[in-house]
C-alpha cells in the first residue's frame, strides 16, 4: 500500500520560508509525477505544483511562481516544497499527492494523497 506523509509545516511571519518534505513508502517514488495542493479555510482545493517522475518537467500556479520550488529525490523517495517570501493568502493545509499520468493540474488524476500538514504564516 502507498502511504504519503508530509512533514515540515507549521507557524512562519509573512516574508519567511518553509520547506515541506514529502515522503513515499510502499512503493517507490521515481514510478510517480508528484504534485502539491493546498487547501485554505473556506475554500477549494488548488494546484500548487507539480514536477514529473524524473524532474524534468516542473509546473507551477501563477500565485506561487517565483516564490515556491518542487524537487525530488528518488532516492530517498521524497519530494520537497521549498516555499519563500511567504503571504498570509498562503496559509492552508498542504497536501502532497501521487499520480500516474494525466493532466498533473487536477485533482482528479492523483491516485494516492498524503494526510496534510498545517502552514500558517502571520501578517
Amino acid at each position: 500500500q502507498v502511504q504519503l506523509v508530509e512533514s515540515g509545516g507549521g507557524l512562519v511571519q509573512a516574508g519567511g520560508s518553509l520547506r515541506l518534505s514529502c515522503t513515499v513508502s510502499g512503493r517507490t517514488l521515481r514510478v510517480y509525477h508528484m504534485g502539491w495542493f493546498r487547501r485554505a479555510p473556506g475554500k477549494d482545493r488548488e494546484f500548487v505544483t507539480a514536477i514529473t517522475t524524473s524532474g524534468d518537467s516542473t509546473y507551477y500556479a501563477d500565485s506561487v511562481k517565483g516564490r515556491f520550488t518542487v524537487s525530488r529525490n528518488n532516492a530517498l523517495n521524497t519530494v520537497y516544497l521549498e516555499m519563500n517570501s511567504l503571504k498570509p493568502e498562503d496559509t492552508a493545509v498542504y497536501f502532497c499527492a501521487a499520480a500516474a499520468g494525466g493532466s498533473l493540474t487536477h485533482g482528479q488524476n492523483y491516485l494516492y494523497w498524503g494526510q496534510g500538514t498545517q502552514v500558517t504564516v502571520s501578517s
